[in-house]
């Protein structure tokens, strides 16, 4: 089965002062978009790169998650450490996941480009960054649709599959109303 990692980073919501969006809209986006069962483990942490380096570090190495989704901490305020924590933690980096996320928020912000997020790969798990706010996580996941409901802008969560069939993570497949995953034509299963 599929074992997803989830960490929201904030300072205020890892002290109670707010009630923390990130945690709750990645479950709720994951439960729309997978057909493929799958588990998460939560961690709620603040912005102190130690801390987010041992989280992914026990998320991937000990818990065996496959996917793990960071939100927040990724722009250039000095306390925005998620980025450098998680290639702190990485074995290779994935440029591409940052770059198409930045591309999507720039349809709405001039500020994406203050973005850093990233994606990396450690071990058999593939590690991404995803901006902070409930709205932005799902577009960045799912993409931009024209009015007809045709993509307009993928989402990177289209390219996660066949990436984590690449570095031999489970198999999985998602709701294709929600974000069709893409595979190669030589990747792609029979149907059974």
């Amino acid at each position: 089965m599929l074992k997803i990692g989830l960490v929201s980073i904030s300072d205020r919501a890892s002290q109670g002062v707010y009630q923390d969006k990130g945690l709750p809209a990645l479950q709720d986006w994951l439960a729309r978009a997978l057909a493929t069962p799958f588990e998460t483990v939560c961690r709620l942490i603040p912005d102190e790169q130690p801390g987010i380096e041992a989280a992914l570090k026990a998320l991937v190495d000990d818990e065996g998650c496959q996917l793990v989704l960071t939100t927040g901490g990724t722009g250039p305020a000095p306390r925005d450490v998620t980025p450098d924590a998680t290639l702190a933690v990485a074995d290779r980096e994935m440029p591409g996941f940052g770059e198409q996320m930045r591309q999507i928020s720039l349809k709405f912000v001039p500020t994406a480009i203050l973005s850093r997020q990233t994606g990396v790969i450690r071990k058999q798990s593939l590690i991404l960054n995803l901006p902070g706010q409930p709205k932005a996580i799902q577009e960045t996941l799912e993409g931009l649709r024209r009015q007809d409901g045709s993509v307009e802008v993928p989402g990177i969560f289209a390219a996660v599959p066949y990436c984590l069939d690449l570095i031999g993570a489970p198999w999985i497949e998602t709701h294709e109303a929600v974000v069709k995953a893409f595979r190669p034509k030589s990747a792609v299963k029979p149907a059974p």
